[in-house]
């Protein structure tokens, strides 16, 4: 098995680790299991996916298991990372031509045959979530604080531009994370 994460960093994709240590072991110890995520804002990928597609496909040349998850549920609230403003909701059937479109670009990038990928849409987990469930059980974890730290969110929070809709896509992230572990 090829260290990938020796891969990754010759090839630019390494800008820091908080335990390279503790990744490099385990990246030696494996095989991994990681995903990404993709939101289905268009009927196909685009070029700043491609970093990430890269990244899984360099995971699996060298015997790691990638998950691409695509975002039907995530894609309904809209990523508001490095957004001046709401991107425009979508309508539930654009949001699902849009998954059909990139769903067939992945496989010219992984190898989905005999489970070494998985593609995954979290509207199959999230969409089934109880709102007051969820608010208990992961958004108690959360405080305002801790979601404020993000760059994207305070600068929208100071100018009067961010919605209650996006404070709660990092907690829906979050749960695809908590999913993907338990399953």
């Amino acid at each position: 098995m090829t260290n990938a994460l020796d891969v990754l960093r010759a090839r630019g994709f390494v800008a820091q680790i908080s335990d390279e240590e503790g990744l490099r072991r385990a990246v030696e110890r494996g095989p991994l299991t990681l995903y990404q995520g993709f939101d289905p804002t268009a009927t196909s990928l685009h070029t700043g996916n491609l970093v990430g597609i890269m990244a899984l496909a360099h995971m699996q040349e060298a015997g790691h298991r990638p998950i691409a998850v695509i975002g039907g549920g995530t894609g309904m609230i809209g990523d508001p990372s490095e957004r001046a403003s709401e991107r425009p909701m979508l309508a539930v059937d654009e949001i699902h031509l849009n998954l059909a479109g990139i769903r067939q670009q992945f496989s010219r990038y992984l190898d989905f045959s005999q489970d070494r990928a998985l593609m995954v849409d979290n509207a199959d987990w999230l969409l089934d979530l109880k709102w007051i469930d969820f608010l208990r059980d992961v958004g108690r974890h959360f405080t305002v604080n801790q979601l404020m730290q993000h760059g994207t969110y305070r600068e929208r929070f100071e100018t009067g531009s961010f919605s209650f809709v996006e404070l709660n896509y990092a907690l829906v992230q979050a749960y695809d994370f908590l999913h993907l572990y338990r399953k």
